[in-house]
């Protein structure tokens, strides 16, 4: 099944792609700056919310939402998830370079497999295309008024 997007399509799929990766990202950097919090210590969730990077987060992970449910007005789930996925590459190369995490050649493995994955499963027929609802125009043209 082939998949015609319009670009304007595909640009809310990098949104949701890029939005969700960057704001995990900067929340991380944030949290780490914070430091950890358990029960005791529930405070600092509050302290966390001044920190710029924990901010950043989570206005780019509002603008996630936004464009997620953007996408899955137009596109079946089983459709959206797969084409967003190259997100975890994204992470994976933010968090080794920009975050200096060590990545172990078993992650770099488990991200590789699901890439491959959700290539097969988004080259199958997953996504449905579905007439505009429009519920106010089905009242009026029940004849209700008549």
């Amino acid at each position: 099944m082939k998949h015609k997007l319009e670009p304007s399509q595909y640009a809310i799929l990098v949104a949701v792609m890029l939005t969700a990766s960057v704001g995990d990202t900067l929340l991380s950097h944030g949290m780490s700056q914070v430091g950890p919090v358990d029960l005791h210590h529930l405070g600092l969730l509050f302290h966390a919310l001044a920190n710029p990077y924990i901010i950043a987060g989570i206005v780019l992970l509002i603008g996630f939402f936004a464009s997620y449910m953007t996408a899955l007005s137009w596109a079946d789930l089983t459709f959206v998830m797969p084409a967003t996925a190259f997100g975890y590459v994204v992470v994976a190369l933010l968090s080794r370079f920009w975050l200096h995490e060590h990545l172990s050649i078993y992650r770099w493995a488990g991200i590789l497999l699901i890439v491959c994955a959700v290539g097969f499963v988004a080259g199958g027929p997953s996504r449905t295309d579905h007439e505009p609802v429009h519920h106010e125009l089905d009242v009026m043209d029940s004849g209700a008024g008549r």
